[in-house]
C-alpha cells in the first residue's frame, strides 16, 4: 500500500513506517471511546489511515502485539470519521490468562463494545474490514487466511468519503509497540446476501 496516502491524526512521538511495516509505540492514557457506561470521552489515542470514496472493498492488516502487557493495551484497525463516528477492532491485554478479542462502534458520540475472550498467548491477530455502501464488517484470523466474523454494523456518517487504516493505544499507565504488517486493499470480500430478501414496504 502507499503509506503516502496515509496521514495521522494525532501522530504519536514515537513511529517507524515504511511500505511493509510499521510500529507504533503507545502512550500511556491514550484511547478511543465515548460516554457510554465508562460516563467518560477518550479521544486520543494516534490514528493513522487513508481516505476513500469506494464503497465497495476489503481492508487487511496483520497485528503483533508480543509487547503488550497491560489491561487494556490494544492495537488493530479503525475507521475514524471524527470522534463521535468511528469503529475499531483488536485484541485488548487483560491479564496473564485472556485476553479480550472485540469491537467497537461508535455512532453519534456513543460507543458499544462486543468482546470475546482469547487465550493469553495469541500475540498475533489478522483482521478484514470490508464495506458495502454504508454497513461495514469486521472480521479476524489467526493465519490470515481463514477469516471469521466480528461485527457487520452501519454507521449513521458512513455513507461517503471514509477514512480507515491502523491505531494502537494503552489507555491506563502502559506503553507498548504494536507491529503492523501485511496491509493490502481486495475487493469486496464481504459477499452480498443470499437467502431472505429486502423488506419491500
Amino acid at each position: 500500500m502507499d503509506l503516502n496516502k496515509f496521514h495521522w491524526i494525532r501522530e504519536p512521538k514515537n513511529y517507524f513506517a515504511d511500505e511493509g511495516r510499521i510500529e507504533i509505540t503507545t502512550e500511556p492514557h491514550t484511547d478511543l471511546w465515548q460516554q457510554t457506561y465508562y460516563h467518560f470521552r477518550n479521544d486520543n489515542a494516534p490514528v493513522f489511515q487513508t481516505e476513500t470514496d469506494e464503497k465497495f472493498f476489503s481492508f487487511v492488516v496483520k497485528t503483533d502485539f508480543s509487547s503488550s502487557n497491560h489491561r487494556f493495551d490494544q492495537c488493530g484497525i479503525v475507521m475514524y470519521l471524527d470522534s463521535e463516528n468511528w469503529l475499531k477492532g483488536s485484541v485488548e491485554f487483560e491479564n496473564e490468562k485472556f485476553q479480550h478479542l472485540g469491537s467497537v462502534v461508535t455512532n453519534h458520540g456513543y460507543s458499544d463494545w462486543a468482546t470475546t475472550a482469547i487465550p493469553a498467548d495469541v500475540k498475533t491477530m489478522w483482521y478484514r474490514f470490508s464495506r458495502r455502501q454504508d454497513d461495514y464488517c469486521i472480521e479476524c484470523s489467526f493465519d490470515g487466511v481463514t477469516f471469521s466474523q466480528m461485527r457487520i454494523c452501519h454507521m449513521w456518517e458512513g455513507a461517503g468519503t471514509i477514512r480507515f487504516g491502523i491505531y494502537a493505544c494503552s489507555p491506563e499507565d502502559s506503553s507498548f509497540t504494536a507491529v503492523f504488517t501485511d496491509m493490502s486493499v481486495t475487493e469486496c470480500m464481504w459477499k452480498a446476501h443470499e437467502g431472505q430478501q429486502p423488506d419491500t414496504d
